[in-house]
């Protein structure tokens, strides 16, 4: 069967191998994992070659305190989540008589010890349950295994959207901490969500890291959790490209987009997406002067910005809209490419994450 969960083995970063100073909400290096963060300290996420000796793995995700807070507000947050489609979750049932419990498991390690909460949230009902693990021994990778008991209650949207989501807290304020852990499913209160969980900002030494991260329909201790099942490069990366795809970044000019140009300084660029995106995507673009219209026959100028068309885009292609300087090599319709200039900083990424 295919995981569940995408890039648990954290391999793929299409986006980055490391990001420093990070302060805000992101998805940042590895693909499908994103850090929520506010008021929790400065962060620099990479992904590391640092993994459990003889399990196979050769990437895990790093979190590093660069800035501390000791004195977290009532409202700070730091958590690692992983979002799933309703679609992709009908095997547990939800909802239902029938049902299904589910177990994750994960290596951790971490400079600093006890107690930390992994949360399900169920996004379409409101509804969550946590569990706490203990990091037992500091700078030791350690395997969790941690199962859930089946919701009756609040059935999936079987769609494309967000509907449920794992969330590994590192530091929560009095709003997600002052209550009883919620270790039963019910409806969502803030404060019986992470009762327990560590400050990791409180220091610049302390860190963070885990891999390996796989949901199991069923209950299972770790004697009995089924080898995490590992893809390989390509089908792993495809998966990942339907939220996230990076253009650029390789010191090549290979053409990204093939147009035409409806003036002296504008043009309309298609982008055939590498697979179906879940979503019409968004649009970023690093290093905007870095990119390049070719026109074809006599010219070519470095772009002065860089839009999407929403009107005609969609799962398949996204329509890239470029200006550069007036030059009359650019006049309206010739022929011309799309492409990064050879530098690593020329990065275009479309985004239907969840």
């Amino acid at each position: 069967a295919t995981p569940l969960i995408i890039n648990g083995d954290m391999q793929i970063a299409q986006r980055s191998t490391s990001a420093t100073g990070l302060t805000s909400s992101a998805y940042s290096t590895v693909d499908r994992f994103e850090t929520v963060i506010s008021g929790a300290g400065t962060w620099t996420e990479s992904q590391s070659t640092d993994v459990p000796t003889g399990q196979g793995f050769f990437s895990s995700l790093k979190k590093d305190c660069t800035t501390a807070n000791g004195s977290l507000s009532s409202s700070s947050v730091k958590v690692v989540t992983y979002s799933f489609e309703g679609q992709d979750l009908q095997v547990l049932k939800k909802g239902t008589s029938s049902a299904e419990s589910i177990t994750v498991s994960f290596w951790v390690k971490s400079a600093k010890t006890g107690q930390y909460i992994l949360e399900l949230f169920d996004y379409d009902n409101t509804r969550q349950i946590s569990q706490a693990y203990t990091i037992s021994s500091a700078d030791t990778w350690e395997k969790k295994v941690l199962s859930f008991a089946g919701d009756t209650t609040g059935t999936l949207d079987n769609d494309n959207g967000q509907s449920f989501a794992l969330f590994f807290w590192l530091a929560g304020g009095s709003n997600f901490t002052s209550g009883t852990l919620n270790t039963s499913w019910a409806s969502s209160t803030n404060a019986n969500r992470a009762v327990g969980q560590v400050n990791l900002a409180d220091s610049t030494s302390n860190d963070w890291y885990m891999t390996g991260v796989q949901l199991e329909v069923g209950t299972f201790d770790a004697n009995s959790i089924p080898d995490f099942q590992f893809e390989d490069v390509g089908t792993s990366l495809a998966r990942c490209q339907r939220y996230t795809q990076v253009f650029g970044g390789n010191n090549d000019r290979e053409t990204l987009g093939t147009g035409c140009c409806s003036s002296t300084t504008a043009q309309t660029n298609l982008i055939h997406h590498l697979v179906q995106m879940r979503t019409t995507p968004s649009l970023s673009v690093s290093a905007v002067s870095d990119w390049r219209i070719q026109v074809f026959g006599s010219f070519s100028a470095t772009t002065t910005a860089i839009t999407i068309s929403t009107d005609n885009s969609g799962v398949n292609s996204t329509v890239a809209n470029t200006t550069i300087s007036s030059n009359a090599g650019s006049s309206a319709g010739r022929v011309c490419h799309f492409k990064p200039d050879v530098t690593l900083d020329a990065r275009l990424t479309l985004s239907a994450e969840l």
